[in-house]
């Protein structure tokens, strides 16, 4: 199967469950995510303010807040580039351009911090290789940050044997 084709098989997977049924599978990979040892040590942790088919982390974003992390959240800037803000609380979020809700202030730019990044994706393999939505934007911004230990965030239904891959493609470390 190539990405293309593994993008269609994905979103009907995703289809098939109400966005009720996708918030109680969060449940459980959040609770995961939460008490996992690279998120628990981390001062700086990436995050992603999640999309309506994606594993939810609104909640989640916060109790990282609460728990005393520093958390960045990517906001699009354009076609091919992501940049990333301090999230400091609900009340900093305005609706992006990708209709994410996005942290309003200003640009984080020591990505040397960054110690752990959780990774949304359409879909994952055993050996971390992630297919996302074809814009390369985690790709590329992923790169910048070598040092970052990274989590790919997906449901199990979202799994798959095999993640075609290219050049530009950056492995996780580990998929929940």
């Amino acid at each position: 199967m190539d990405k293309k084709e593994l993008r269609h098989e994905i979103r009907g997977r995703k289809k098939q469950l109400s966005s009720l049924q996708l918030q109680q599978l969060s449940l459980e990979v959040v609770q995961r995510l939460l008490v996992h040892p690279r998120v628990v040590q981390a001062n700086t942790v990436m995050f992603y303010h999640s999309l309506p088919d994606e594993v939810y982390t609104h909640e989640a974003v916060d109790q990282l807040v609460q728990m005393g992390k520093r958390v960045l959240l990517p906001v699009v800037i354009d076609e091919e580039n992501l940049e990333i803000r301090l999230y400091q609380g609900p009340q900093d979020l305005k609706l992006g351009a990708m209709n994410i809700l996005e942290p309003a202030g200003t640009p984080f730019t020591d990505y040397q911090e960054i110690e752990t990044v959780l990774v949304p994706g359409m879909s994952f393999d055993p050996q971390g290789n992630r297919l996302g939505r074809g814009k390369g934007y985690y790709d590329r911004f992923l790169a910048q940050v070598p040092q970052a230990y990274k989590i790919g965030v997906c449901f199990d239904f979202q799994k798959v044997e095999l993640v075609p891959t290219d050049e530009n493609d950056i492995q996780m470390n580990e998929v929940i």
